[in-house]
């Protein structure tokens, strides 16, 4: 029998948990007890003495060494027990059936020789009608251990069991696993303590009256400090708060059929009170064999203060339990393997089981009612969801997409669109799969239509999803478009904040909210003119604020020509050519012969003196397209008139504070009927006002509770 201690080194991985030596000391003197106590009924409860001594490492004594020792009143190393020592895979635990040892490989130990140098093993065991006292002393480089490193020698009756001394700690385990922190807080008695309470709660409950009343004393000293003691007893331990159970069920998401066993997760809830248990944090944990193995605090409690601290004056242990974690634990015991992230469709080197996805999926909803604090609103961030990204509750129904405490509102907007996305290349694949289908079928078999039936509602699914999105999307943006115009309007953006010398730009800023200034529809395709109108959007061309000499159709042909009918031209070009620098802020062409003709006024500026503007444009532009634009909708924007100046003609709306008028299109010296005007004076508020109704019947049919002004305020 010989332990190969370099190539269990090297085929057995240094673990990256600090405490991982404490850990198999003691999960070692626990399982010790329980082989004794299964012989001797009448055995002594439990004692463990767990001691470390911190001295200087070497001549620097501003760097600090450890000797960790552990004592336990367990069985001793018999030969049963010293075979199993020397054996790498060995099986020896799993054949005793003793409740609550749990299988073994034996490769806890390799982490003693992972972290130190020096091994010295002293255990008294009983020997039929005596005792024998077993040593062993290993020392690096030494390169194996061999039952003949033993020594045996008789011994008084006296203490049975096993203490285990470890000397010299590594210095690249210091720097990689303990992070070269101080190893005097690090592995204090009280810390150790602490950490042995929530990596054996579980455990040692579980264990219930096996262990009698049990004590671990703990012990540290330092060879500049006073020593410190600190006792963990059976009477330490809490009650547990909640016990659940929840099944991980793992299905394909494109096919909906179950794809591994569905597994049963127990979920065991400590609520300790802050002022009963100093821990130094919280803890939730996927375990394995009631120890815990993965570390998923930061999943729930999503800052360093909330894991550090109380949740609502308590400390919360939440560990989760399963047959299936218990099996997939590594050899470390610091994480578990072939576990997949999620499960991914047709990858033929997925692991087999379900995924961490799936396990979350089925435990999120208990833990997350466990320790969210009290203040913590999912409406809150389901408001920025909605009026950020334009996803709206029926959408996070649709893809299952749940707000967990401590989510960001980009983050569950990912989850949401990733899911959708995943939808849209799924079911692409489909439909392009049927149309090679439908292409290599004949018009007249019996499938055909059946084929194609099946393309259309494959293909009106798919847009649902794709524009389920995008369509929600283009709500937020167009209620964000009129908060910032309101804004605007108020002179209440932060950049109309100027000081009173500086030159004020309200107009422009109005300007371009609506259109970008000097460009046109050939130049810039994302505008929002369906403040005005939403039939303006799709008109044939539309230009800001550029000289009409240069607005061209998309072809490239001009709008505007020289050729008009000799009669109508000789009165038309006098005034045309006075006001050939004159040009709406926004005209907006169609081919069919209309324009839309915008004309903004800054906040403050009487709209009624320029009320004749309207009609000179009209003039103007059925001049200059050769009498081709015949239809005119004019639009004076602003938020000052005096009424008195509004002449007669003019009828008020019914609703709002604007007036519209209707009229012919008259040469004003040769009465020629030139085409027809729908003028409106209109106030910013009423603009707003109309744009808001617009985008609240999309809003109500997406349901998007967006409220862009509560949130500012």
């Amino acid at each position: 029998m010989t332990l190969d201690i370099r190539g269990s080194i090297k085929n057995t991985k240094l673990s990256t948990n600090p405490y991982v030596v404490f850990e198999e000391l003691l999960s070692n003197a626990i399982d010790s007890y329980l082989i004794r106590k299964a012989s001797d009924p009448h055995a002594p409860d439990m004692h463990v003495e767990v001691e470390v001594t911190f001295v200087p490492a070497g001549l620097d004594e501003n760097q600090e060494d450890m000797i960790v020792s552990c004592q336990d009143n367990g069985c001793g190393l018999g030969d049963e027990q010293l075979k199993a020592f020397l054996t790498k895979d060995t099986s020896y635990k799993d054949d005793l059936s003793i409740s609550g040892i749990g299988q073994c490989k034996g490769a806890g130990r390799i982490q003693f020789f992972h972290h130190f140098s020096e091994l010295l093993l002293e255990s008294t065991y009983p020997d039929e009608s005596s005792f024998t006292e077993r040593k062993l002393h290993y020392l690096e480089p030494q390169k194996q251990i061999e039952a003949e490193n033993f020594s045996s020698t008789p011994a008084n009756r006296g203490r049975t069991g096993t203490r285990i001394t470890l000397k010299q700690l590594k210095p690249f385990v210091h720097a990689r696993v303990m992070r070269g922190d101080e190893l005097s807080s690090l592995f204090s008695a009280s810390a150790l303590k602490k950490n042995v309470l929530l990596t054996f709660l579980q455990r040692l409950i579980g264990l219930d009256s096996s262990l009698g009343e049990f004590e671990i004393n703990f012990s540290s000293q330092h060879w500049k400090k006073d020593a410190q003691n600190s006792t963990l007893k059976r009477s330490d331990l809490p009650n547990v708060t909640t016990v659940e159970t929840v099944t991980a069920e793992e299905y394909n998401p494109a096919t909906g059929e179950r794809v591994a066993d569905p597994q049963n997760f127990k979920i065991s809830h400590y609520k300790l009170d802050a002022k009963l248990y100093d821990l130094p944090k919280n803890s939730i944990a996927l375990c394995a064999k009631s120890s815990p193995v993965k570390d998923i605090t930061s999943r729930y409690l999503r800052s360093k203060t909330e894991q550090n601290n109380p949740v609502g004056d308590y400390h919360h242990i939440i560990l989760i339990e399963s047959d299936y974690l218990d099996l997939r634990v590594n050899e470390q015991r610091d994480d578990f393997e072939c576990i997949a992230s999620e499960f991914m469709p047709g990858d033929m080197f997925s692991p087999d089981g379900i995924s961490y996805a799936a396990i979350y999926d089925a435990i999120d909803p208990v833990i997350q009612e466990m320790v969210v604090p009290a203040d913590w609103k999912k409406e809150t961030v389901l408001k920025v969801v909605s009026n950020h990204f334009g996803i709206s509750e029926d959408m996070l129904r649709d893809t299952s997409t749940r707000i967990v405490y401590g989510d960001t509102p980009l983050a569950v907007a990912e989850r949401v669109l990733k899911k959708y996305q995943e939808r849209v290349i799924d079911e692409t694949a489909e439909i392009m799969s049927l149309k090679d289908e439908i292409t290599r079928s004949e018009p007249d078999s019996d499938d055909f239509r059946e084929k194609i039936n099946e393309l259309s509602w494959k293909y009106t699914a798919s847009l649902k999803n794709i524009d389920m999105a995008n369509l929600s999307q283009l709500i937020v943006r167009r209620a964000a478009i009129v908060q910032i115009l309101d804004l605007a309007c108020g002179k209440n953006l932060v950049m109309q904040n100027v000081d009173s010398d500086a030159r004020r730009k309200d107009e422009r800023i109005i300007h371009s909210i609506f259109f970008p200034m000097r460009k046109d529809s050939s130049e810039v395709s994302d505008h929002d003119i369906w403040l005005l109108s939403e039939e303006y959007h799709y008109y044939d061309y539309i230009a800001s604020d550029l000289p009409l000499s240069k607005l061209t159709w998309d072809d490239g042909s001009k709008i505007f020509s020289e050729d008009v009918d000799q009669e109508i031209q000789n009165i038309l070009l006098k005034r045309a050519d006075e006001n050939g620098g004159k040009r709406p802020d926004i005209a907006i062409f169609s081919k069919e012969g209309s324009a839309i003709i915008v004309e903004f006024k800054a906040p403050g500026v009487q709209m009624d003196e320029h009320i004749g503007d309207l009609q000179e444009y009209a003039y103007l532009l059925n001049a200059k397209s050769g009498g081709k634009l015949k239809k005119f909708y004019g639009y004076l924007i602003g938020d000052s008139v005096n009424t008195l100046r509004v002449g007669g003609s003019w009828t008020k709306f019914p609703m709002g504070n604007g007036w519209f008028l209707s009229s012919a299109l008259n040469d004003p010296e040769s009465g020629v009927k030139l085409g027809e005007t729908y003028f409106e004076i209109l106030h910013f508020k009423d603009v707003i006002e109309r744009a808001k109704k617009r985008i609240g019947v999309y809003q109500g049919k997406l349901n998007l509770k967006l409220d862009f002004q509560e949130e500012d305020s």
